[in-house]
């Protein structure tokens, strides 16, 4: 199936967080509470891409997948971050990509990726329990370096730090 790239527009926000509310179901329901996708989190992702969107950052790079005039994943990407007295180990960090589960094997997520960090050294978090992503990165060029952290609205994922 064929997919196009695209920046996304500010008219996407409402389209991109639902995205993102469907994507974080599929690869993590099983770790989450039951009441964690509440109306509340879900407006919150809503705030959250109307914001991005509008006020977009020089350092940012969003890209969006579209499938027959539907968003079928989103790639986003900023200056790096280093944990709290810490330097960034790379300057460039993948913020997300979320690719829904329709999507696997087509092509879209590697595409995003490329779009959005090209070959240039950087760093992501990765959740720990999703070993697809983890491959994927692994397969990118990423390596694990070590440093870990749990969210503690989410204590069953733990994210993993990984660099290229």
């Amino acid at each position: 199936m064929a997919f196009t790239i695209r920046a996304p527009r500010a008219a996407d926000a409402p389209v991109i967080a639902d995205l993102h509310v469907a994507t974080w179901k599929e690869a993590y329901a099983h770790l989450l509470p039951a009441d964690y996708f509440s109306e509340e989190y879900v407006a919150r992702r809503h705030r959250m891409w109307q914001h991005v969107l509008a006020d977009r950052r020089d350092e940012m790079t969003i890209r969006v997948a579209e499938v027959d005039g539907t968003i079928v994943g989103f790639a986003w990407a900023g200056s790096g971050e280093g944990r709290e007295g810490e330097g960034a180990p790379r300057d460039r960090l993948l913020y997300a990509i979320y690719v829904l589960a329709s999507q696997y094997g087509s092509g879209v997520g590697q595409a995003l990726l490329d779009e959005v960090l090209g070959t240039e050294p950087a760093m992501l978090w990765v959740a720990k329990e999703n070993p697809r992503a983890t491959a994927f990165y692994l397969r990118n060029g990423f390596r694990f370096d070590g440093v870990e952290q749990t969210d503690p609205h989410a204590p069953l994922i733990t994210d993993a730090r990984m660099v290229r």
